[in-house]
């Protein structure tokens, strides 16, 4: 605690009284304290680590009943008593005109049988609209888990609770706070609709994300299993064979010894690597680095150093005390502990080669300092330790609440193998960017138990590349490993390519990696943080992907009949064209988007430019100019930035822009320091009218080639220098839906149906296209022309479906 703050910090006196303080820090964030005492935290918490923000625009005013705030997003009223539901209230202000846009302190708006379910002791949560945020963890969760909150609701406020958050002291330690009982300190977040803004509140008052280095963008590897030396380098070796690439290598529990005297308790924390598996680590490490792999080692650091460890006499002597067999215990609140840990301890191993560190601990809140988290206080010293050695902050550790995006990346736990946990990652990862936690990794394609299913695995991978940290992982069942070719075709073939895609969008993820880091933005954000209609907050399944792409994993099996399998989707006002299948669709509707088990729907927006390492080119995730293929989407102005990093902090930016009306790409030349050298670059555009590859001419470069297929064009310009690259033509301000009848013929190509109906429907469609499908729905009109169509002869409602998705794309 502190004294009352100084005259500074409160410009009007009728902000702060005997007991209560009121300060506006932006103009849609306020925070209400109040105190028993009349004293009040200024330390930085682990939550609000700017205490200096204020909103100096904030007006104030003395009312009959207390005082008023104002600002031009909300109207703070308060009677200048206890805090009550009575006496203090906030209206939200622009555009959330309901009741409910008024948020009270601690007001119940649960319906009687919540009310009646918190008196006998089960768990329920206010019916108060907020669209949740993050979770400790998923260990053994099957299907969708309770969220805490975040700082968006759809009533347009929210409130952060920071009354008991630890704080930092003067030397930048964290301590418990201490704080007296009966005190309060609540940050209430009154941003309406606009829930971009509400974040970068956030970030304003918590700190930004950081920026995550490139190789971390990249494919991991992980699984929980007894590997030895030559048995992981082979696999990584296997993994080049099959032209997969990875950036990370992830080495679980059993890299220590494991398997120990049960005198010193379990095996589970380690410190000592494994004699009979690694008999040389250092060498081990080098050879991953040599593949252009990073390493990080897991580590349950509950039981501390036991005397078994190599390490456990210097460990005993940083802490002052005798090696006496005794173990030097866990104890995260103690300074001489966390000192030997981290310079002693992790020390000694990082020298052998490990680059960061994998914190596979979520217990807690329980310590021997009350108010002492230890997941707080191991994400914090180990990230900022770990960014201090190497320059490159990361870990991999749980969430631990607000404030936790300071320390990524998040691992989300255990899950079951299931439909139901596939299911509910998605709408978890986008729910996150609500509390500003923008970096999850997953264990792409579930953890243990659940069943043998390749095409879930497969969805699993594909929702892995668009998500923000792929890690294949699974647990020591020798039949849950994630290998590609431990499956059968279809799904090998596909996994493959789909990993290698993840490597070729790395020049977006990364560019999306500074935005994020810059603008106060996640990589994956919920549609509703752009289109704020009914449906985008009921469709939660899809999300924004970057500033380009929409995203709709599938995460139900195919149909029998259609072998597809269907998303369905909620479509901002616009055009979008499928970067895979090169349909467009008109925005602003419901979409039902069936795909085959090679690809989900990833949808670019129109204007939109989607950079990603060209075929062909190494897939190293050293490679940090690759040359490029630049996907564009015809159908409205747009530009988009490419931040490159060719060096560790050295950024070069190029920008390319659309203009339809003057039918006019533009490409501008690369700023910054170093920029790369390109000389070529490969344009593919998505959407565009049939004419959009004819009369195309160039400024600053030549048009070696101009090819279409399958309804795109792909445009080769060569001898680019300093000056703008310039293509135009008149069909670049065209639209065009894509190879509608080439979907179809693939469609009805895999369909489980006759192939006499086959043949009349394809030759229906061709004849009449959109007009035909009332013909089509109705199953009757089909004739049945052998025993075999008595069963498979009529078009299914799922089939209709499938074709009326292409027919009426854009309708």
């Amino acid at each position: 605690m502190t004294t009352p703050a100084p005259e500074s910090f409160i410009e009007n006196s009728l902000l702060q009284g005997d007991n209560f303080r009121i300060t506006p820090i932006t103009p849609r964030l306020v925070r209400l304290e109040w105190s028993p005492s009349g004293t009040f935290e200024d330390r930085p918490s682990v939550f609000a680590t700017n205490r200096e923000l204020r909103d100096e625009s904030a007006r104030v005013s003395e009312t009959a009943t207390g005082v008023r705030v104002e600002t031009d997003h909300y109207v703070l009223d308060y009677d200048r008593g206890e805090f009550s539901a009575n006496g203090l209230s906030l209206s939200v202000l622009g555009g959330v005109s309901n009741y409910h846009s008024i948020w009270r302190y601690q007001q119940d708006l649960s319906l009687p049988a919540h009310r009646t379910a918190r008196r006998e002791g089960r768990t329920t949560r206010p019916l108060d609209g907020n669209l949740g945020g993050a979770t400790r963890t998923l260990d053994e969760a099957d299907g969708a888990v309770d969220l805490d909150p975040g700082v968006n609701s759809t009533y347009g406020y929210a409130d952060i609770d920071d009354s008991g958050s630890m704080v930092f002291g003067p030397d930048g330690e964290l301590q418990a706070r201490g704080a007296e009982p009966g005190s309060v300190d609540l940050y209430v977040f009154a941003a309406g609709r606009d829930h971009v803004a509400a974040v970068r509140d956030l970030f304003a008052l918590s700190g930004p994300q950081p920026l995550l280095p490139r190789w971390a963008l990249g494919n991991w590897w992980s699984r929980y299993h007894r590997y030895t030396e030559e048995s992981y380098l082979e696999l990584m070796d296997r993994f080049e064979d099959e032209g997969v690439p990875l950036s990370v290598a992830v080495i679980d529990m059993d890299w220590h010894l494991t398997d120990v005297d049960p005198v010193y308790g379990s095996g589970w924390t380690g410190y000592t690597w494994d004699p009979e598996l690694f008999p040389d680590p250092a060498r081990f490490q080098q050879a991953l680095h040599d593949r252009g792999l990073r390493v990080t080692l897991n580590d349950h650091p509950a039981d501390g150093v036991r005397a078994f460890e190599e390490l456990y006499e210097k460990v005993a002597e940083a802490m002052g005390r005798k090696a006496d067999g005794a173990a030097v215990e866990f104890d995260p609140t103690d300074p001489g502990f966390l000192r030997a840990y981290l310079e002693v301890l992790h020390r000694g191993l990082e020298e052998l080669g490990t680059d960061f560190w994998w914190l596979d601990w979520q217990s807690g809140p329980y310590s021997k300092v009350p108010g002492m988290d230890p997941l707080w206080v191991l994400n914090h010293v180990q990230y900022e330790d770990t960014r201090k050695q190497n320059g490159d902050g990361l870990l991999l550790s749980r969430y631990a609440g607000p404030g936790s995006h300071r320390y990524p990346v998040g691992f989300s736990g255990d899950a079951v193998i299931s439909w139901k946990s596939l299911a509910f990652q998605p709408r978890m990862t986008a729910a996150a960017a609500n509390i500003g936690y923008g970096w999850w990794s997953h264990d792409i394609g579930g953890h243990m138990g659940g069943y043998w299913d390749d095409e879930l695995a497969t969805r699993w991978v594909q929702f892995g590349v668009f998500s923000p940290i792929l890690r294949l992982h699974s647990s020591s069942s020798r039949f849950t490993g994630k290998e590609p070719w431990m499956f059968p075709e279809p799904a090998h073939a596909v996994m493959v390519e789909q990993l290698r895609l993840r490597h070729r969008l790395v020049p977006y993820l990364h560019a999306m990696n500074r935005r994020a880091h810059r603008e106060g933005r996640s990589l994956v954000e919920p549609t509703y943080f752009e289109d704020t209609s009914i449906e985008a907050y009921v469709y939660r399944d899809q999300y924004l992907f970057g500033s380009e792409l929409l995203v709709a994993p599938i995460v139900r099996p195919v149909d029998r009949t259609t072998r597809l399998a269907v998303a369905e989707a909620w479509l901002p006002a616009g055009r979008w064209t499928d970067v895979t299948t090169g349909i467009s669709y008109r925005g602003g509707r419901l979409a039902s988007l069936h795909r085959d088990v090679s690809s989900i729907p990833v949808l670019l927006r129109a204007g939109g430019f989607l950079p990603l390492v060209a075929e062909g080119e190494s897939l190293d995730i050293r490679e940090t100019t690759p040359a490029l293929e630049v996907l564009v989407a015809g159908g409205a102005d747009g530009t988009f930035t490419l931040a490159e990093e060719t060096e560790p902090g050295t950024w070069v930016e190029t920008v390319f822009s659309l203009d339809i009306e003057a039918g006019r790409l533009t490409i501008e030349p690369a700023t910054g320091d170093g920029p790369p050298a390109r000389t070529t670059w490969e344009l593919s555009l998505l959407g565009f009218g049939r004419g959009a590859a004819d009369n195309l001419k160039a400024r600053g470069a030549e048009i070696q080639s101009v090819t279409t297929a399958d309804g795109r064009v792909r445009v080769r310009l060569v001898g680019a220098g300093t000056e703008p690259v310039v293509l135009e033509g008149a069909g670049l301000g065209t639209t065009g839906p894509g190879d509608v009848l080439g979907q179809v013929e693939t469609v009805l190509r895999g369909a489980a149906i006759g192939y006499f109906t086959k043949d009349l429907l394809f030759a229906q469609l061709e004849r009449d296209g959109a007009a035909a499908l009332s013909s089509v729905a109705a199953y009757g009109t089909v004739p049945v022309f052998t025993p075999e169509d008595v069963e498979h002869g009529h078009p299914t409602p799922e089939l209709v479906a499938a074709l009326t998705e292409l027919l009426l794309a854009e309708s």
